[in-house]
């Protein structure tokens, strides 16, 4: 009688453990995936920065050209 009591016990506990483990995972997934996300972002932002600041010199460049005589 009581080692079926205690299997019972031991079979819950591991459900339990399976199914926290199980949750885990995905929090974990999701996280990484909020990472990558933000991660592109940041990235797609840096790119846009940059050629931004690259067709501000070219311009300054030729600003500077078209005024100058020399």
């Amino acid at each position: 009688m009581w080692k079926s009591a205690r299997k019972l016990a031991k079979s819950r506990a591991e459900e339990q453990f399976s199914a926290t483990q199980k949750k885990d995972k995905q929090v974990l997934n999701e996280r990484e995936k909020e990472r990558q996300e933000k991660a592109a972002h940041v990235a797609k932002l840096r790119a846009l920065r940059l050629a931004k600041e690259a067709a501000d010199k070219a311009a300054a460049e030729e600003a500077k050209a078209n005024s100058d005589p020399s």
